[in-house]
């Protein structure tokens, strides 16, 4: 899948994705459509090519004043950061985002602070967030659910990954948008991969998200980063990758007794050079190695 690509989701009804070519890469960030009474669009990218939503919107046949829902599942900016620009694009639409992280969607400046420091030299990969206007902004909590017509978005909270996470149910579709807490999945490897940022990655509330949306028993589960693809086992197969990776950082640790040490290891030897470039491959690599950095001195 090439980045601008649109897609429709399988036998998922009313549901298209569009790559939004996140980090100038393919088939790492995807923000989802949905054609329904009131209008859907699921994530919003960092900002960078929020072009390429707008025209996913016109391919799927949904105009920018018809368009009532911007619903992110975390305020991280690869999930929320295109929220301000898709705002201003499509003025009768309702942002919704998790109520603990609302603030940072109107006021943007320490989100983006923090970014910068989680994420190094890839800020060049980003836009500086616009701040949505408070009176448009819609906070949700677990239990709630966004109407579409047709369709629901039943918000579950999962805040292993982030305090401010949830994932989205759509029951119509028997499918989740799963944000991050099922991991990233890449399509050309057919692998699961960690993500475990700083400052706030947590295991065990990682493998509590898991478990929710294991509990949930969707057939399909919708990765922002990156795609659909049928459950599996991939769940399981998550939990014991989270496992093994925060097991392998802390026995790095242990044997050479430096941080910095530790994060250049991994960095140098991760496969993902080949699907994602070397460059964000290493740069991935050194953000999650922080993070689990971080949860162990907690």
């Amino acid at each position: 899948m090439g980045i601008g690509d649109v897609r429709t989701v399988g036998d998922c009804a009313d549901l298209h994705y569009v790559d939004t070519g996140m980090y100038g890469t393919s088939e790492y960030g995807a923000v989802y459509l949905l054609n329904d009474d009131r209008p859907a669009i699921v994530e919003s990218g960092i900002g960078t090519n929020h072009e390429l939503i707008l025209d996913a919107l016109a391919e799927v046949g949904i105009d920018r004043e018809e368009l009532a829902v911007i619903a992110v599942t975390h305020v991280h900016l690869d999930h929320a950061g295109g929220a301000g620009f898709l705002a201003e694009a499509c003025p009768n639409a309702e942002v919704y985002v998790p109520e603990v992280g609302a603030h940072h969607l109107a006021d943007p400046s320490r989100l983006v602070e923090g970014t910068k420091r989680a994420v190094g030299d890839q800020w060049e990969f980003y836009v500086e967030p616009e701040p949505v206007p408070e009176d448009r902004i819609t906070g949700i909590e677990d239990g709630d659910a966004i109407d579409l017509g047709g369709h629901e978005l039943r918000v579950h909270e999962a805040p292993g990954h982030a305090p401010h996470q949830v994932v989205f149910e759509d029951p119509e579709n028997d499918a989740v948008f799963t944000a991050d807490a099922a991991g990233i999945w890449v399509p050309s490897m057919g692998v699961i991969r960690e993500t475990s940022p700083p400052p706030q990655f947590d295991l065990e509330g990682c493998l509590a998200d898991i478990e929710t949306l294991e509990a949930l028993d969707r057939s399909t589960l919708l990765f922002t980063h990156f795609g659909p693809r049928e459950r599996g086992e991939v769940l399981e197969q998550y939990g014991e990758v989270l496992r093994e990776w925060v097991r392998a950082v802390e026995e790095k640790r242990a044997e050479l007794g430096d941080d910095e040490a530790v994060i250049d290891h991994f960095a140098e030897t991760t496969e993902m050079g080949e699907v994602w470039g070397e460059r964000k491959a290493r740069a991935e690599a050194a953000m999650n190695v922080r993070g689990v950095l971080a949860s162990l001195d907690r």
